[in-house]
């Protein structure tokens, strides 16, 4: 399988650490949607990041729906979902969450570095800042003090979610959320990034 899109994108990350987690070979092809889009676009036409060219060819595109397909590529033993209805039903609560972090604070870094500063709306960047901070808010009420994976003896997506979605807004977004009002999920970072699954695909 082949992993298309730059590793600096929390969705191109979450899709190559759970590859990893899985234990799924694949090939990683750092490909920006800006700065290669037409070697992106001679692999998948609508340049979506991340894309995932499997075996046989096929090409996948949007991070939950490659994992989700991902999901029935592998023995129950290495799933990332939970297979407990009410666990499962909490993982996908908390994967939201993580996702919103992420649209927002990407809406942000868009609105800040894309947008030239006399066309930026205000009130529109005070909007997703304001969602980008309630997201890991709500996040850190559910990692406790960050000791224990959501999935518990070993992390599941929720977790990987959680903690790239951290990672990718206080490198990307320095300022946006503060790290000392969200212990928790420092903690969870901190031992997320230790890991070997995410030190294979690391944010750069």
């Amino acid at each position: 399988m082949r992993l298309i899109g730059m590793p600096d994108s929390p969705y191109v990350r979450r899709v190559g650490i759970s590859l990893v987690a899985m234990g799924l070979p694949f090939e990683h092809e750092r490909v920006s949607v800006f700065r290669h889009y037409d070697t992106f676009a001679a692999i998948n036409p609508v340049v979506k990041a991340p894309t995932l060219v499997l075996d046989d060819g096929t090409v996948l595109m949007d991070s939950t729906l490659i994992l989700d397909a991902l999901e029935r590529l592998v023995p129950a033993d290495r799933h990332l979902m939970p297979a407990d209805p009410a666990a499962f039903i909490r993982a996908q609560r908390l994967i939201g969450l993580a996702l919103v972090a992420c649209e927002k604070t990407v809406q942000v870094v868009y609105e800040l570095e894309l947008r030239p500063e006399d066309k930026q709306h205000q009130p529109w960047l005070e909007r997703v800042r304001a969602q980008a901070i309630t997201a890991f808010d709500l996040l850190e009420r559910e990692v406790g003090d960050g000791g224990a994976w959501m999935g518990g003896d070993r992390p599941n997506q929720a977790d990987i979610t959680t903690a790239v979605a951290w990672y990718f807004a206080q490198n990307m977004a320095p300022g946006l959320i503060d790290p000392a009002k969200h212990p928790g999920l420092v903690c969870l970072s901190d031992r997320a990034e230790a890991l070997p699954e995410f030190q294979a695909v690391p944010y750069a």
